[in-house]
């Protein structure tokens, strides 16, 4: 129930002001004096305030300074007899939402009582969606200890107040959309829109109009004028993930967003001006990619202004803990008090700890999510862990070499660590390629290009 407060001198008025709304289905207090208004307004939130513009004893606008002082959001409506330009210039200068002259018509002053209310809703709606996605996205909400993380918590902060370009790196499941995230809702353009692309998920010739829109006509199925993604994040922050899978073809278009600050649509000639951050992502080596000549050099000069590079979880498993009770508590939410998972079980923690986690903390919180689904006790145990996990997690810590006083061929090692988990992740899915890049946590482009390098084989499961 929306709350009003009536302030005026005359308790035949107030009287009827207080039957009229309670009629609407407001919550009614009264004052008679612009004190006991002020008084009021700091014992209690009101969702609007009614006001008589001259007292005996105050005048309204003393009340709306107060109401303003208190809460600026709070809408206040004078009630006035002596109306004039003057009255009018002076209370919209203090910040009122609007007067109205006495005598006046019930529908009118019921109309802005309406309006000015759903302005108070609506403006509270959006203090609570900001305030939600500062704590969701907020850099605080990367969970971690370890010496790895907080040096990308300072980097977050430093980044996010400046509008410079951004290239995060670091493999499948380390946190990339997250981090971008962080600086936007912690930097300058917070209010205005976060959007973003994978370039690896969007097939080559969708790309183009999913990024800069295009105009009717353009191409056969172009029934209308569509507007791209880029357009519609105008002052606020893109976000290019995988961007080492964009085409060369596309490629060239992103170069000349970042150095004209312009984008024409698929089948137009006129170039428009966009105000937009570009955050990008790669869990590719994008120097390797410009050697390969599969990535354009100027291009990437360009993203890797500010260069963060996010650890690998078998880098930090310092953090397995904290992530498990992170991971716990968010899933905890959508169950019962009675089915709720107080922790995890010490033989349990342990195998996670050991495990390589080639998906990282995406590969990670499914783990977590399984295990509080299938648990029914109140501490996650070995048997709610998937079998690669307590079944593998010995041997993948013996996957990953020790360096020892032989002289060690990085490259080909990890080649060799690359194709064993294609392989496996073939086996596990019967071949199945798309399947298998899922379990990656790759792009089905990203997976065929890996089976290539390494002449293996695999099938497209039908409807893919």
């Amino acid at each position: 129930m929306n709350s009003i407060l009536v302030v005026d001198d005359e308790k035949s008025l107030r009287d009827f002001l207080t039957i009229m709304l309670e009629n609407e289905g407001y919550e009614v207090d009264t004052a008679d004096s612009g004190e006991k208004a002020v008084k009021l307004i700091h014992e209690k939130e009101f969702d609007m305030v009614l006001t008589d513009f001259k007292m005996k004893r105050s005048n309204g606008i003393e009340v709306l300074e107060a109401v303003k002082a208190h809460n600026p959001v709070t809408p206040v409506v004078l009630m006035t007899a002596y109306a004039s330009a003057e009255t009018a210039v002076e209370a919209m200068k203090k910040g009122a939402y609007d007067y109205i002259s006495k005598p006046f018509k019930i529908e009118d002053l019921q109309l802005i009582i309406k309006n000015a209310i759903e302005k108070k809703k609506l403006s509270d709606e959006n203090q609570y969606l900001k305030s939600a996605l500062k704590e969701k996205f907020g850099f605080s909400n990367i969970v971690g200890k370890s010496s790895a993380i907080q040096k990308v918590f300072k980097l977050i902060e430093k980044v996010a107040e400046s509008n410079a370009t951004v290239l995060i790196g670091g493999e499948s499941g380390t946190g990339k959309e997250m981090v971008a995230k962080a600086i936007h809702f912690n930097g300058t353009r917070k209010n205005y829109p976060f959007i973003s692309i994978n370039c690896g998920a969007v097939p080559e010739n969708l790309l183009e109009s999913e990024l800069f829109g295009h105009e009717k006509g353009a191409f056969t199925s172009a029934d209308s004028m569509k507007i791209g993604l880029m357009e519609a994040a105008n002052k606020g922050t893109f976000f290019l993930d995988e961007v080492g899978e964009a085409p060369l073809t596309i490629q060239v278009k992103l170069l000349r967003v970042l150095q004209e600050k312009e984008i024409t649509r698929v089948g137009g000639t006129k170039s428009m001006k966009v105000d937009l951050r570009i955050i990008a992502a790669s869990n590719v080596d994008l120097t390797k990619a410009v050697k390969n000549k599969t990535f354009r050099e100027d291009l990437y000069y360009r993203l890797n202004v500010i260069p963060f590079q996010l650890p690998p979880l078998r880098e930090r498993r310092d953090d397995i803990p904290l992530l498990v009770d992170f991971f716990i508590s968010k899933f905890n939410e959508e169950r019962d008090e009675s089915r709720k998972i107080e922790g995890i079980q010490p033989e349990a923690l342990a195998l996670l700890e050991k495990y390589s986690w080639p998906g990282n903390v995406r590969e990670l919180e499914n783990v977590i999510e399984r295990a509080v689904v299938l648990e029914t006790g109140s501490l996650i145990q070995t048997s709610s862990l998937p079998e690669e996990v307590t079944g593998a997690s010995e041997s993948s810590i013996d996957m990953v070499p020790q360096v020892s006083e032989q002289p060690v061929d990085l490259e080909k090692t990890l080649d060799e660590i690359e194709k064993n988990l294609i392989l496996g992740a073939l086996d596990q899915t019967n071949g199945i390629i798309n399947k298998a890049a899922k379990h990656l946590n790759l792009s089905f482009r990203s997976m065929r290009y890996r089976i290539q390098k390494h002449k293996l084989k695999g099938d497209v499961e039908d409807g893919e």
